[in-house]
């Protein structure tokens, strides 16, 4: 944490609105959501971070982005919230997407360990969609292509992370009290695709003058008078580093949680259970871009790592902004989850725009979305293969260019199908069975669905609940990218324009007008406290799951090396600068070292004795692998220095399992010479 920075992040809240809040009607009390004035709640964090060498990267879909160190750590963060005998578990995770694949895990990992307590109704997970995290934890074939297939390291880490947050939030759980507060924060996400957001109604585009989503929604929590957590709703892409990056990262919001768990409340991570926790969660960002000149890593600069960290910094601000006015709440906890068939659902007239009732059809890809968000990060020729590059897991398939028939084309027309991902073999590429679920926290309600809405599509499912519910429209939040993940949701109008959003909204030009039609379903039962029917149950496919992503064999040394020599050895430094080392390593992939670090800063103290000021996993640590021969793993370490350190003697301190060759794993901790940090 350095003076500078503090400096940067009290600056960042001149650009942040608060909102007042207005006394708002409550909901209609509903039988399985008794009233109560009281809450309890629990927080609880754990770390998701994979292979970080070798691993496909999920977000931005292409082959040749793998893994190659680690400079943000991504991670879990839980919120477990009561009240009576009712609780909802929320979890904030920084990966790609929440695939119905990590869902089901998590949720088998609940039961057997606490029964009934958690279930699908009332667990939400969300992914906050950082593109710089590992891929390859689901069992959809579309998700897949670019990791070579379904990755158990990455599946096991974040079911594992995610499980282990719940845990802990479910320890920690007691009285205290919950505050809402709001802001607006129009510098951190521009429309990336303002052609499809200005075909829609007047009315519509009235409510986003500046065709961004500018609401920040903040929850406080308190125990014993003392703030111990707050969990943050804003619409932004988590994609301010770019399809360049090869580096572990939570992107933007990651940032935004360092900012307030370690810049302000000093949280560190390796030192046990922490006292406080920050989550920076989506809502509707489908359309939304963080790069603000609307090209990858392109604003507030041109470099992505200051990006990441200036539109983390803002979200934080706005965090704080809204903290800094809210008012406790009161009222009751409850959630319904159903799940629906969007392949083939009839829809009916009075949620399609001209009122003539209507289906979705199979999923199908259009031509936009293999070209990707120009914004963002571009697509390669042909989606996720490049030219002239074999992909195995495609080859297993069958191959991606297959014809499809002319009812699916009507049907999902004005699309030109890339690729009809619905009826491929060998099952379906992505799944159709998605779950839609409606959950109360006092006076703020979550609309949750598993796909990326456009910040007008969200705002009809916002509006649609609202009305049922009989309550603001700001109190009803949709929580995309939840349970689940089907690409996106736009408007009928929108989807007309067919850019990467409408080519990505999966299931046709109706998808939008069925998740209305379902949220509405929901809401009514909801209100009514009437039993609502699970619907369709989600498909399994864990038994058709290859992977052809190469698999390290035991680890070597360059010769006349052993495994833990230094190869760099750090220079003498001062405040503000960068220092490096470079060890002699082993692959990552043999020991991810979740919830630990390859890297320790150390400083020595008066009394001899070596501590821990800074480590791997954090902000101002890099850490590059790179291959140096047949075997050979090399592992650079850069600390940016901050301003606050205190001078004196450090060292690098690196830590590796190293894979032998009768298969064993021996740890190896490398040290680095002393060097001087001066003031």
């Amino acid at each position: 944490m350095s003076v500078s920075r503090r400096a940067v992040l009290a600056a960042s809240a001149l650009s942040v609105t608060a909102v007042p809040l207005v006394s708002m009607p409550g909901a209609p009390t509903a039988r399985a959501n008794p009233k109560s004035d009281g809450f309890e709640f629990g927080t609880g964090i754990a770390d998701l971070t994979g292979p970080a060498a070798e691993c496909g990267m999920m977000g931005y879909s292409q082959l040749e982005q793998t893994t190659a160190g680690i400079h943000l750590r991504p991670r879990a963060r839980a919120f477990v919230i009561g009240s009576g005998e009712n609780r909802v578990a929320y979890v904030a995770v920084e990966n790609g997407a929440v695939f119905g694949s990590v869902h089901s895990g998590v949720l088998l990992a609940l039961a057997q360990r606490f029964g009934d307590r958690y279930t699908e109704r009332n667990v939400v997970l969300t992914s906050t969609h950082t593109h710089a995290s590992c891929g390859g934890s689901a069992h959809d074939y579309a998700y897949t292509l670019a990791t070579l297939g379904f990755q158990r390291q990455v599946y096991d880490a974040e079911v594992a992370g995610i499980v282990e947050a719940i845990v802990a939030a479910d320890a920690d759980y007691a009285p205290g009290t919950i505050a809402v507060g709001r802001a607006r924060l129009r510098d951190a996400s521009m429309n990336r695709s303002r052609v499809a957001f200005d075909r829609n109604p007047a009315e519509d585009r009235a409510e986003f003058p500046d065709a961004v989503d500018p609401a920040v929604t903040t929850l406080v929590f308190r125990r014993a008078g003392r703030e111990v957590g707050a969990l943050t709703w804003f619409a932004t892409h988590n994609t301010s580093m770019t399809n360049a990056n090869r580096l572990i990262s939570a992107d933007n919001k990651g940032y935004a949680s360092y900012a307030a768990e370690q810049l302000e409340h000093g949280v560190r991570h390796l030192d046990g259970r922490p006292d406080y926790i920050a989550a920076f969660a989506q809502t509707n960002a489908g359309d939304m871009s963080p790069n603000l000149n609307l090209r990858p890593g392109d604003g507030p600069t041109t470099d992505e790592f200051a990006n990441t960290r200036i539109i983390g910094e803002r979200q934080y601000a706005a965090s704080k902004a809204a903290a800094g006015q809210a008012v406790p709440m009161s009222g009751a906890v409850g959630a319904l989850l159903c799940y629906v068939d969007f392949a083939d659902l009839a829809v009916d007239g009075r949620f399609t725009p001209d009122g003539a009732p209507r289906r979705t059809s199979p999923a199908a890809a259009g031509v936009s979305l293999a070209a990707g968000s120009v914004e963002d990060g571009p697509g390669l020729p042909g989606g996720p293969i490049p030219e002239g590059v074999r992909n195995p897991m495609v080859d297993f398939l069958g191959g991606i260019d297959h014809p499809h028939p002319a009812w699916l084309a009507d049907a999902q027309a004005p699309k030109a199908i890339f690729a009809p991902l619905g009826l491929l073999p060998p099952v379906p590429w992505v799944p159709n069975v998605v779950p839609v679920q409606l959950v109360r926290i006092g006076e703020l309600y979550l609309a949750a669905a598993g796909a990326e809405f456009t910040i007008v599509a969200g705002l009809r499912v916002r509006r649609a609940v609202a009305a049922v519910l009989g309550v603001a429209v700001e109190q009803v939040l949709l929580q995309g990218y939840a349970n689940s993940y089907h690409e996106y949701v736009t408007t009928p109008e929108e989807y007309d324009a067919q850019q990467y959003e409408g080519a990505s909204t999966l299931f046709g030009r109706y998808t939008l007008c069925g998740y209305v039609q379902e949220f509405t379903r929901v809401a009514e039962a909801f209100v009514a406290g009437a039993a609502l029917g699970r619907g369709p149950a989600p498909r399994d496919v864990s038994a058709l799951q290859p992977n052809f992503a190469s698999v390290p064999g035991p680890d070597a040394t360059p010769p006349g090396r052993d495994f833990g020599d230094v190869i760099e050895q750090p220079a003498d430094t001062g405040r503000g600068d960068r220092v490096t080392v470079e060890f002699v390593s082993a692959h990552p992939k043999h020991n991810p070292r979740r919830g630990d670090t390859f890297l320790e800063v150390q400083r020595r103290t008066g009394a001899g004795q070596w501590v821990r000021v800074a480590n791997e996993g954090e902000w101002d640590v890099r850490y590059h692998w790179s291959s140096g021969g047949a075997a050979i793993s090399l592992a650079k370490f850069t600390w940016d220095v901050p301003e606050s350190v205190e001078p004196g003697l450090h060292r690098f301190v690196h830590y590796v399992d190293v894979l032998q060759a009768d298969g064993t794993l021996r740890p190896v901790v490398g040290t680095s010479a002393e060097f001087q940090v001066s003031a």
